[in-house]
């Protein structure tokens, strides 16, 4: 009857760095306080998978291709699964918040690392979230030393290559209905289509069983502690998430997933 929080992942004695710290005060007390809300436990014995942050891609030593996803939902998403009794894998990709508590934290920085692990962890999950915003685009070429300003003001010609898909692969890889798969899409609306039939489209080309549809315009949803957004069904369900913490966002998407479970 005791939820058990893990050792953190840092620096322990010496040089050595791993799995042995006392959880960050915060992670325990957020912890706490998911327990205290009483939530049911209708994840208990289920392996939760939950991607967070945002991938690296270096031009250079030094210079990176990434974006601004602070992996804050996706750490909610893992606070919210373990209040619910699940066992929480986080595949956390350049994330600097305190590890959630209970939850084993798996440190990645590029776009192939992160598919790396989330086939590995997806293999006997139950759910899988990808909260994560992995790179579209790496530098075809990686630099080894510094890349120098040119004498005569050129800027650096730098040639891009696609990145694998990683959402598409997980979705492609499951053999029954099992792990339920859950993509997020961060739109903005353009000429061509508004937030949401952009996001339609992104949902018929993964095939994944949940979309989380953030407007990320104006700054929105990225870095903050609030969040809002539309939840998109295979099914055909459209669930609004009005603006409130992203722990609260988290639960609605678990209640979602749950339903599918069912």
């Amino acid at each position: 009857g005791c939820l058990v929080l893990e050792p953190a992942v840092g620096r322990l004695t010496g040089v050595d760095t791993g799995k042995g710290r006392l959880p960050d005060p915060e992670a325990i007390y957020q912890a706490a306080l998911q327990l205290l809300e009483g939530r049911p436990q209708d994840l208990a014995g289920k392996h939760v998978v939950v991607s967070a942050g945002g991938t690296r891609e270096f031009l250079d030593p030094v210079r990176y291709l990434g974006n601004r996803s602070s992996g804050r939902q996706g750490y909610a998403l893992a606070e919210a699964a373990v209040a619910r009794g699940a066992r929480v894998t986080v595949v956390a990709a350049n994330v600097g918040l305190p590890d959630p508590a209970g939850v084993d934290v798996v440190r990645v920085v590029s776009t192939e690392e992160l598919r790396q692990q989330m086939h590995a962890s997806a293999i006997d999950a139950d759910a899988v979230i990808m909260a994560a915003a992995p790179a579209d685009f790496r530098p075809a070429e990686f630099v080894d030393a510094k890349i120098k300003k040119a004498a005569d003001g050129a800027a650096p010609d730098i040639r891009l290559v696609e990145n694998p898909d990683i959402l598409l692969e997980l979705v492609a890889a499951r053999t029954s209905k099992r792990p339920v798969i859950v993509g997020f899409a961060a739109e903005t609306g353009d000429a061509h289509a508004t937030v949401i039939e952009h996001a339609r489209a992104k949902l018929t080309r993964k095939g994944c069983d949940l979309l989380v549809v953030n407007d990320v315009s104006a700054g929105k949803a990225f870095g903050r502690d609030d969040n809002e957004a539309v939840l998109l069904g295979a099914d055909g369900t459209v669930d609004e998430i009005p603006l409130g913490p992203k722990i609260d966002l988290a639960h609605a998407v678990l209640d979602a997933v749950v339903q599918r479970m069912d």
